[in-house]
């Protein structure tokens, strides 16, 4: 088929070529290294000092509000954008030295995927298969990648009269035509409605199961709740903290908690001398939050309570989520503490 004829005006950003012959990527522990990269825009300082670290097969998680540097440091990832100091490996490459062999290798989703609205599905497949170098059966490989993302019926229908979560479908489908290892998403599940959202979700982390690694950006903390293997909170262009979300809990809370209540807060007083108990502090209007050395203790705390003639109405282990260890990291950093909703 001949490549579609699009004017100017129309024309989405077109992928790099894959190069017929690169360097192969080294077996490293980590998918992505960026190390002390600094960034200025003229004289903005975009990055930082930056350092990200993304596991290979795992799904790496970049938080933060509008303005962190996500965005660029997704670009400083695959050689699009050059850092003005520090280093980068991406799959064990230089994306300075070796930038059209990781854009090979990598699938890149933005916000607002670029799409050629006037083409088919089909047609907008193809140009990109063709531009990477797909080789083999391209058309079937296109069919198996809309069918992943739930495409597949409207790989005919003109793109311009896709849903959002439709155009969100077709750019990730994109992303996997030519087999890359790094997967890179810039909230991918912008604009969509819930349910969109979760089905999108789902798939990037089916991703992972087939040995994928995943780079996402989200504004949304409860989805990457669920989805996030390591998280990097990220405010004004340099890194505050990252790890597995659980180490970072245990780094940041590594005492086991407990909000207790009863009936009577005067029998709350004899928690402050049972053995194991570190803290008593109070909590919501009917107890308080007691910091233990072990969860273990628990039934020993209910039974003194019940020995002292406390009638409890809680026992309720706490387990901080994403948003409470984002909140945390921003006012230990004396960053402002923003409304989780804005951590774009």
């Amino acid at each position: 088929m001949a490549t579609p004829q699009i004017a100017p005006a129309h024309r989405a950003p077109a992928p790099a070529p894959a190069p017929a012959v690169g360097p192969e990527p080294l077996a490293t522990e980590a998918a992505v290294e960026v190390r002390g990269v600094t960034r200025h825009f003229g004289g903005v300082r975009a990055l930082h000092d930056l350092d990200i670290t993304a596991p290979r097969g795992r799904i790496t998680v970049l938080l933060g509000p509008n303005g962190a540097g996500k965005t660029t440091a997704i670009r400083i990832v695959t050689g699009a954008l050059p850092p003005d100091q520090g280093s980068v490996r991406t799959l064990g490459l230089d994306p300075a030295e070796d930038g059209d062999a990781v854009r090979a290798r990598c699938g890149v989703v933005s916000a607002k995927p670029a799409l050629y609205d006037r083409l088919s599905g089909m047609d907008n497949l193809r140009y990109s298969g063709q531009l990477y170098g797909v080789r083999g059966d391209l058309d079937a490989k296109i069919r198996a990648a809309a069918d992943r993302f739930g495409i597949l019926h409207a790989l005919e229908q003109q793109v311009g009269g896709y849903s959002t979560g439709m155009k969100t479908r077709l750019a990730l489908a994109r992303s996997v035509l030519h087999e890359p290892t790094l997967l890179l998403y810039d909230e991918p599940t912008s604009g969509l409605d819930p349910e969109s959202s979760q089905a999108v979700l789902r798939l990037i982390r089916e991703m992972t199961h087939d040995g994928h690694t995943v780079v996402l950006c989200t504004h949304h903390l409860v989805e990457a709740e669920g989805l996030a293997d390591h998280v990097v909170v990220l405010d004004g262009g340099t890194s505050l903290t990252s790890g597995a979300p659980d180490e970072l809990a245990r780094r940041l809370w590594p005492h086991a908690m407990v909000r207790i209540g009863v009936e009577d807060p005067a029998h709350l007083a004899v928690l402050a001398r049972l053995e194991g108990v570190l803290d008593v502090r109070p909590g919501e209007s009917d107890g308080v939050v007691t910091d233990l050395d072990d969860l273990r203790r628990v039934p020993d705390v209910v039974a003194a309570l019940h020995a002292a003639g406390a009638r409890i109405t809680r026992v309720d282990p706490w387990v901080p989520t994403l948003e409470d260890l984002y909140v945390r990291v921003r006012a230990d950093a004396g960053a402002p503490v923003l409304d989780p909703e804005d951590a774009r």
